[in-house]
C-alpha cells in the first residue's frame, strides 16, 4: 500500500524549475529533417501505444521485400503476399485490423486512396530504400490527415538529405529469379543553401506462384532550400508495376491433393481451357498495369524559439488498368449487341477485357506548433480533393466489330478535410495531460454506372451516390513518468470511419452507415541500461463495423453489412535484452480476443428461386484477427559479422465471422537466417555483403485466404448438401535472397 501511495505522489510532485522557461535560448539554424508535418506523430510522453523503425533497422531488412514484410518486426503485425514471396501484391493487419482501416502517411501526407481506404505497395516498390525511418500506431493514435485512423495508422519519413556529397548501389539476388538494384545519390551541401537527392530503382521476380512474375520501376527525388529560419523541400517519388495476376488463390481441394504436381503454385487467374491435347492454355496478358507519380512541396518557418510552422502541398496522379480473359461471356452484360458469324447467332463470346482506373489526388495540409514552460500545442489539419475516373472497355472478342468497345464508366468525387488542435501541459516534473480534438469533414459523390449488369432491368447497374459525413474524434489521456526506468500511460479515443467505395457499390439496395471506435489503452514501460519492457492492454469498442456477411445482391455480388455491436481486446508484450555486449534479443507478444456480439449469416441456395437463407450467431470470432501473435529477433554482432534469427508465430486465423474450424488459415511458425559483413576497401566509404535465408525451416503454409462461393444445393440422391469454395494464398518455402551494397 506504501508503495502504490509513493507511485501516485512522484506524479503530482510538482517541478517548480519549469516555470524558469528559457528566455535567453537563441534561435537555431533550421535543420532539414524538420521539413515534414511531424504533428502526426507521437512524442516521447503522449499516451498512445506505438513502436518505431529506425533507418538501420530499415536497411537491414531490405533485400526487396514490401514495407509491410518490414513491418511485421513490430507488434500485432501480420502479412500477406499473393505471390508467396512478399514481393508484389502485399498486405498486412494490425491486430487483425485489415489494411483499408488503417491511416497511412509519408512526411505527414496522406497516401491512402480516397475511395479504397488502401495503399497498394506494389504501386511503391522500393519505398523503404528512401525511408529515414516509421512510427507505428497502434489503436486510435493521434490525429492524422487523410483516411481515418480506424485502429492504426503509421507515419513514414522519407530519408534526410545528406549535407556530404554520396553515391550508393546495392544490388540483390535470390530464389524465383528475383532481382533488386537500387542506385542513390546525393550532391551534398551546394553553396549554402541547396543539396539535392535521388534514387532510382527496379525489381522483377518470376514468383512462388505460377506466372506471379513482377516487373516494378520507381524513382524518388528531392531538393532543399535552407536558411537560419526557413527551410523548403521539393520530393517527388513514384512508381510503375506489371504485375501477373494471382488474387485468385488456390482452391482448397487442388491445395489438399498431393497427387496433383505444383499444387501449391497452383494459379487459376488467366486460364482460357485446354488445348487439343487437354493442356491448359493461360493468358499471357493477365496483367494488373498502373504508374503513380507523388509531388510534395513543403516548408518549415521558425517564427521564434516558442513557434514553427510546417506546411506542405501535394498531387498525386495514378493511371492504370488490369486486363482480363474471360469465357463464353453473355454479350448482353457488356452492352454488346448478338453478331452472325457463318449465318449462326451468338449471344456469348470469349473476349478480353480492361478495366481502368484514372485519378488525381491533391490539396495542402499544415501544423502550426507551439511550445513553452509546460505546454506544447499544436493546431493542424488539410484539405485533400480526389477526382476518380472507372471505365472498362473489351479490347478483343470473336468479332472485330466490339474491339476498343467502352462498356461502364463513372465518376468518383471525394472532398475531405480535418482540423485538430491537441497539446500536451506538464501538470509536475513526471505527469503530463494530454488532449487531442479532430473535426473532419467528408463530402463524396459517384456518377454514372457500375461495372455489372443490372439483369432485372437490363442496364449497367446505375451508381448515384451523394454522401456527406461529419466526424467528431476526441481524445484524451495522460503520461506519468515515475522514476528514471518505470513510465506508465491510459488513453481513450474515439474514430470514425466512413463506407468506401466497395461498401456502396456492391450494396446498391442497403445503404451502409459510418463506422464508429472507442479505444482504450493502458500500458506500461520499463527502460535500463540492457533491458526494457513493455505491457499494453487495450480495449476496442466498435459500432456498425462493416464486414462482409454472406449476402448477395440481386447480381451475386458479394456484399458488406453494418454489424451492431464488436470488440477487440487484448494485451501486447514487449521485451528488449543485451544478453552480452555482442548478442541482443527482443521480442513481441499479442494475446487477444476478437468478437462480433451478434452475427448474422446469408446462405444462397442453389436451386435457382429460393431466397438466401440466414444463420444466426452470438458473441462469433472476428475473421482474419488470430488469438496469438508472436516475434523475436535474435541478433548476434562481432566487429564485422552480423547474425540474426527472426522468427514469427500467427495463430489460427478464421477466415469468415462463423466462427466455423473448417474455414480457418491455420496457425504458422516462420524463420528467417539473415547473415550480413561489412568491411572497406580504398575508395569506398562501405562494402557488404548479405545474406538472407526466408523460411528457414520450409514451413508449408498460407498467410491468407477467403471464402470464394457457399451455397446449399440437393444431391443426387434428393438430400440437401452444403458447398463451400475456399481460396488460399500459399508461401514460399526455404527461399533466399543474397544483397550487395557499395558506398562511396
Amino acid at each position: 500500500m506504501k508503495r502504490k501511495f509513493f507511485l501516485a505522489a512522484v506524479c503530482l510532485l510538482p517541478n517548480f524549475a519549469s516555470f524558469a522557461g528559457n528566455s535567453g535560448d537563441t534561435l537555431k539554424t533550421v535543420d532539414l529533417n524538420e521539413v515534414e508535418i511531424v504533428s502526426v506523430r507521437a512524442g516521447e510522453k503522449t499516451p498512445v501505444t506505438h513502436s518505431g523503425l529506425n533507418r538501420q533497422t530499415i536497411e537491414a531488412n531490405n533485400f526487396g521485400r514490401d514495407i509491410p514484410y518490414i513491418l511485421s518486426l513490430t507488434p500485432s503485425v501480420i502479412t500477406t503476399s499473393d505471390a508467396g514471396t512478399g514481393i508484389g501484391y502485399t498486405g498486412f493487419r494490425i491486430r487483425g485490423i485489415d489494411a483499408n482501416r488503417i491511416n497511412i502517411t509519408a512526411n505527414g501526407v496522406p497516401l491512402n486512396d480516397s475511395e479504397s481506404h488502401g495503399v497498394f505497395w506494389v504501386n511503391m516498390p522500393d519505398f523503404a530504400s528512401s525511408l529515414e525511418d516509421m512510427q507505428i500506431q497502434r489503436g486510435v493514435g493521434t490525429s492524422t490527415n487523410g483516411a481515418g485512423a480506424f485502429g492504426a495508422s503509421i507515419n513514414m519519413r522519407t530519408s534526410y538529405i545528406p549535407l556530404e556529397s554520396y553515391s550508393e548501389f546495392n544490388g540483390s539476388y535470390g530464389s524465383f529469379n528475383t532481382q533488386k538494384a537500387t542506385l542513390k545519390i546525393g550532391s551534398g551541401k551546394i553553396g549554402e543553401h541547396f543539396a539535392l537527392d535521388g534514387r532510382i530503382s527496379s525489381i522483377t521476380s518470376d514468383g512462388f506462384i505460377d506466372r506471379a512474375s513482377v516487373d516494378l520501376k520507381s524513382y524518388l527525388a528531392q531538393g532543399a532550400y535552407f536558411s537560419d529560419k526557413t527551410a523548403v523541400k521539393f520530393i517527388t517519388f513514384g512508381g510503375k508495376e506489371r504485375t501477373y495476376h494471382a488474387w485468385d488463390g488456390v482452391p482448397q481441394e487442388i491445395l489438399d491433393n498431393i497427387f496433383i504436381p505444383d499444387n501449391r503454385t497452383y494459379n487459376p487467374s488467366g486460364y482460357m481451357g485446354d488445348d487439343a491435347d487437354g493442356n491448359a492454355m493461360y493468358y499471357k496478358n493477365a496483367t494488373d498495369n498502373y504508374r503513380q507519380n507523388h509531388y510534395q512541396l513543403s516548408i518549415h518557418q521558425q517564427f521564434s524559439d516558442k513557434i514553427k510552422l510546417n506546411a506542405a502541398l501535394h498531387y498525386t496522379k495514378g493511371a492504370g488498368y488490369y486486363e482480363e480473359y474471360k469465357q463464353n461471356r453473355t454479350l448482353e452484360e457488356y452492352r454488346l449487341p448478338d453478331f452472325v458469324d457463318a449465318g449462326e447467332t451468338f449471344k456469348k463470346s470469349d473476349l478480353v477485357r480492361q478495366k481502368h482506373l484514372d485519378n488525381d489526388f491533391y490539396g495542402g495540409v499544415f501544423s502550426l506548433d507551439y511550445k513553452q514552460d509546460r505546454w506544447n500545442i499544436t493546431l493542424g489539419g488539410g484539405a485533400n480533393n480526389y477526382e476518380g475516373a472507372h471505365f472498362g472497355k473489351v479490347i478483343w472478342a470473336k468479332t472485330e466489330d466490339y474491339i476498343n468497345h467502352e462498356y461502364y464508366r463513372s465518376d468518383g468525387k471525394k472532398f475531405d478535410a480535418n482540423l485538430y488542435f491537441k497539446g500536451d501541459y506538464s501538470l509536475t516534473e513526471h505527469l503530463n495531460l494530454y488532449g487531442d480534438l479532430q473535426y473532419r469533414r467528408i463530402n463524396y459523390m459517384i456518377d454514372g454506372t457500375n461495372d455489372v449488369w443490372d439483369w432485372q432491368n437490363s442496364i449497367m447497374q446505375k451508381l448515384n451516390i451523394d454522401e456527406h459525413f461529419n466526424f467528431f474524434n476526441p481524445k484524451a489521456g495522460v503520461f506519468c513518468q515515475i522514476d528514471n526506468i518505470n513510465q506508465i500511460y491510459g488513453s481513450v479515443a474515439v474514430a470514425h470511419r466512413e463506407p468506401n467505395r466497395d461498401n456502396y457499390t456492391e450494396n446498391i439496395t442497403e445503404k451502409p452507415v459510418a463506422e464508429r471506435l472507442t479505444d482504450y489503452e493502458l500500458g506500461y514501460r520499463f527502460t535500463e541500461k540492457n533491458f526494457a519492457a513493455g505491457a499494453n492492454i487495450y480495449y476496442m469498442k466498435y459500432k456498425n463495423q462493416l464486414t462482409l456477411n454472406g449476402k448477395t445482391n440481386e447480381i451475386g455480388e458479394p456484399l458488406t453489412s453494418n454489424v451492431p455491436a464488436s470488440y477487440r481486446a487484448g494485451i501486447e508484450l514487449t521485451a528488449d535484452i543485451k544478453i552480452t555486449p555482442d548478442l541482443h534479443w527482443n521480442g513481441n507478444l499479442t494475446l487477444s480476443e476478437n468478437r462480433i456480439k451478434n452475427y448474422t449469416e446469408y446462405v444462397t441456395v442453389d436451386d435457382g428461386y429460393s431466397p438466401q437463407e440466414t444463420e444466426f450467431y452470438a458473441n462469433t470470432p472476428t475473421a482474419y484477427s488470430p488469438a496469438v501473435i508472436a516475434g523475436s529477433v535474435l541478433g548476434w554482432k562481432r566487429s564485422a559479422f552480423t547474425v540474426a534469427l527472426q522468427s514469427q508465430y500467427v495463430g489460427k486465423q478464421y477466415i469468415d465471422n462463423t466462427g466455423h474450424d473448417d474455414r480457418t488459415i491455420n496457425s504458422y511458425f516462420v524463420n528467417n537466417l539473415r547473415l550480413g559483413y561489412d568491411f572497406k576497401l580504398r575508395g569506398t566509404k562501405e562494402l557488404s555483403v548479405n545474406l538472407i535465408i526466408y523460411n528457414l525451416f520450409n514451413e508449408q503454409y498460407e498467410n491468407n485466404g477467403y471464402i470464394y462461393y457457399a451455397s446449399y444445393y440437393s444431391n443426387s440422391g434428393g438430400n440437401r448438401d452444403f458447398y463451400i469454395d475456399k481460396r488460399y494464398f500459399p508461401q514460399a518455402g526455404t527461399n533466399f535472397m543474397i544483397n550487395a551494397g557499395a558506398k562511396f
